[in-house]
């Protein structure tokens, strides 16, 4: 395994027409949207969980953070879940002994953890003399790998639908019940992400991991298929590499502007938009001497412009000086 010691930031565009990137459970599952501005929103941990669910069930990867029941229905809870890292029989001869081997197993078994870090609560049983009592204390890892919530690029047109379902509304009844929900016709989505250095020290985090995480980003965003889901679409992946530590540019998503020749709320495909990358290229190539590399990732479909022309944004990389080096998903 070879050790994170550089520092990355990622940029990752994905879009979805039809559909809710992110339901939000305390206004009725409709699309987060940030009422001020009609930015569409989808929280850093539903982008998470897409990764962690694509490691776990595609490419057989154990994480931590996942729903599992017992023999009796009953779902584990957190310090059930960091139990079953413990490989020594309870009672033990001190706490610190079970935390530190819990620890231990945890950063060896679980991807997430490496990646995203957590807090892990722990109760373990305990010798006092000729007693047995239960300890009580917590695990915490700062994640390497942090993201901020998504946001759209431009405002969104929230739908509301209603139709029928297949069954009465209850035995007997001659109606069928009603359904409703809410969509948006199109979103295009920006996350931003850092890596530290810094803290994969602290959670062992590798190389091997972070191809990992961006497959799980790409691939997982992609096959994310649900009713709410199907259709989502990646776009574009862009990490920066830096040669020095404790070293980045900050905020990379806010040097890619979206251009429409619509109105943002009446944007409904990838095809009708573009995306200016001149302040981009340009800060990057301020920062090149800092910079070792950049790994990209597009589907082709996403059109770029440099100083009002269509561009090739990888060209105009190369030519501000700047290495890249094509990301294979």
């Amino acid at each position: 395994m070879t050790e994170v010691n550089r520092r990355s930031e990622i940029v990752f565009l994905y879009d979805l027409k039809d559909g809710n990137p992110n339901g939000d459970p305390l206004d009725e599952n409709k699309p987060r949207i940030d009422e001020e501005t009609g930015i569409n929103l989808v929280t850093d941990v539903r982008f998470k969980r897409t990764i962690r669910d694509h490691l776990y069930k595609f490419r057989g990867k154990e994480i931590f953070v996942r729903e599992i029941s017992n023999e009796n229905g009953s779902i584990q809870d957190a310090k059930m879940r960091a139990r079953d890292f413990l490989t020594i029989e309870e009672p033990l001869d001190a706490f610190e002994t079970g935390k530190n081997i819990i620890n231990e197993n945890l950063l060896a078994d679980c991807i997430d953890v490496r990646l995203f870090g957590g807090t892990l609560p722990l109760e373990l049983k305990v010798k006092k003399g000729n007693k047995v009592d239960k300890e009580t204390g917590s695990i915490t890892h700062t994640g390497p790998v942090q993201f901020k919530i998504g946001r759209s690029m431009h405002k969104v047109f929230m739908k509301h639908f209603k139709g029928t379902g297949a069954f009465a509304s209850k035995e007997g009844a001659s109606q069928k019940t009603f359904r409703e929900e809410d969509f948006l016709p199109y979103s295009l989505i920006s996350f931003y992400g850092i890596i530290n250095e810094n803290a994969a020290k602290d959670t062992k985090l590798s190389e091997e991991d972070v191809d990992l995480l961006l497959d799980g980003m790409w691939n997982g965003t992609k096959n994310l298929i649900s009713r709410s889901k199907v259709g989502q679409v990646p776009r574009l992946l862009l990490k920066v590499n830096y040669k020095e530590g404790n070293y980045h540019i900050g905020d990379l998503n806010n040097l890619f502007t979206l251009k429409s020749d619509l109105i943002d709320e009446e944007i409904r495909d990838i095809s009708q938009v573009k995306i200016d990358v001149q302040r981009l290229v340009e800060i990057l190539a301020k920062n090149k001497d800092k910079i070792e590399n950049i790994q990209l990732c597009l589907d082709g479909s996403l059109v770029f412009i440099y100083g009002g022309e269509e561009t090739d944004i990888e060209k105009c990389l190369n030519e501000a000086g700047i290495s890249t080096e094509q990301l294979s998903m």
